[in-house]
């Protein structure tokens, strides 16, 4: 018997009821648009003519044109929702009149009723596809389970449709991010913070959706950069998850180094265990501060993309993803060739940042092309077996300190966050305080402030 023979003739779950209150309630009372768009978008509509009406009316919210019944049939009737003005004004009428109630609340239920019958259908369409590539027998058993696990997440996180996306579908989340953004003193819109006032301010934060390479020759810092981004976006009334995984360090080896930088406690005496009886306070109160934040850590080595991918969508709240560091990852397709490996790699980190809407950060090695020259300033060009590194990245972050060259230096805290790449905006060096024996980043005016 066909699998999905069962379903064959079946109708497809919606509520007639529903899709017409809620169109009917915002014709009646318009402050009700607000609440709706925020919670249903046109695809949800089961109903054709529905999808169309409710585009109609976004698109009318969206450039501050007044909505009633008299504008809403001319624009129905130019756009072929109705044939003729006629059918219009019966059909507009009728719902509008069936509306039982136009309360806030009442509306919100409905409008919940439309968007659990959109997800159920959404789901009979994810398993029939589920079904239908697993008797196909074309692909491997591991990429049908990431695909079926990819499907069933893109339905939780409501990213419902795998179609193509009508602009007024899209328009008003673009539009609600603009009016953020433009809200300084809010912070809402913008990308995560890293911590770094200047850095965060060039950036515009950490971006969903973006891939961030932050890389460095050895010793200057790059898992401790990480580590103080992670736990900053951990912490706070708007803390998001991290996951982070280390190819390289141990997780006991990066908690220690952690609870250094948040305790403010010399990070060798915690590997020596040489702690002063007054520094006992303060790694109870750096222990409690860590204990508290929603951060993961994964030492699997070798890890692939795919793998990395199934565990992130496993994880609540998840903001943003660290992994340290590139060139020990593995691809599981055999390459010849280990620059097109990690090219690779770095186009499906990239997909990955965009289909689980979350920035990546990237550590990565430069050549050591860098210690032959004189300005020792790292250059897009020192990006270590490069392959496409620079063109699937979005930022592109250096770390410098020239006390690691110069031990002659008087300062040798100060550190160099050179933005080499940027598509959201400008480039340029931001001075950071490096911190060594708590391994700890600061900005540098914090950083003279407190010594002050």
């Amino acid at each position: 018997m066909d699998p999905l023979s069962a379903y064959e003739g079946r109708e497809l779950p919606y509520s007639l009821d529903a899709e017409q209150t809620v169109l009917g309630a915002m014709l009646l009372e318009s402050d009700l648009i607000p609440t709706v768009i925020g919670r249903i978008k046109p695809d949800s509509f089961y109903q054709e003519n529905h999808k169309k009406l409710f585009g109609i009316i976004v698109r009318l919210f969206v450039v501050g044109k007044e909505i009633d019944y008299v504008v809403l049939i001319n624009e129905a009737v130019n756009a072929g929702v109705f044939q003729s003005e006629t059918s219009a004004k019966s059909y507009l009428t009728g719902i509008m009149e069936s509306v039982p109630s136009v309360s806030e609340e009442n509306i919100k239920s409905y409008c919940d009723i439309i968007d659990g019958m959109h997800q159920r259908r959404m789901l009979i369409k994810a398993a029939e596809e589920i079904l239908t590539a697993s008797y196909d027998g074309a692909a491997e058993p591991d990429v049908l389970l990431d695909n079926a696990e990819q499907k069933i997440y893109n339905i939780r996180q409501g990213k419902l449709s795998d179609g193509m996306s009508r602009i007024d579908s899209l328009i008003v989340p673009v539009f609600d991010r603009i009016v953020k953004l433009s809200k300084k003193d809010s912070g809402d819109g913008a990308g995560m913070k890293t911590g770094f006032g200047k850095l965060d301010s060039i950036m515009i934060g950490l971006n969903d959706t973006d891939l961030i390479i932050v890389a460095a020759r050895p010793g200057m810092g790059k898992s401790a950069f990480a580590l103080n981004v992670a736990a900053n976006v951990c912490r706070g009334e708007n803390a998001k998850s991290v996951c982070y995984f280390s190819l390289e360090m141990g997780n006991e080896q990066l908690v220690t180094r952690m609870l250094s930088s948040e305790s403010l406690v010399n990070g060798y005496s915690l590997r020596s265990g040489d702690i002063k009886p007054e520094d006992w306070k303060s790694l109870a109160r750096g222990a409690d501060e860590l204990s508290s934040m929603p951060l993961y850590f994964d030492e699997t080595a070798g890890i692939t993309v795919s793998q990395m991918k199934a565990k992130v969508r496993r994880i609540p709240n998840c903001g943003l993803v660290i992994i340290d560091y590139l060139q020990l990852m593995s691809s599981p397709n055999n390459y010849n060739n280990r620059v097109l490996e990690i090219s690779e790699i770095t186009r499906q980190l990239k997909l990955m940042a965009k289909e689980l809407k979350i920035p990546i950060i990237l550590l990565s090695q430069l050549n050591r092309s860098v210690e032959s020259r004189t300005d020792k300033h790292p250059q897009l060009a020192d990006l270590r077996e490069s392959g496409s590194i620079e063109q699937d990245a979005d930022v592109i972050l250096f770390l410098y300190r020239e006390g690691y060259y110069n031990k002659e230096l008087s300062d040798q805290s100060t550190s160099e966050c050179i933005i080499a790449k940027n598509r959201h905006g400008e480039t340029g060096t931001v001075k950071l305080a490096f911190v060594g024996e708590y391994t700890l980043f600061r900005d540098l005016e914090y950083h003279r402030d407190e010594d002050a």
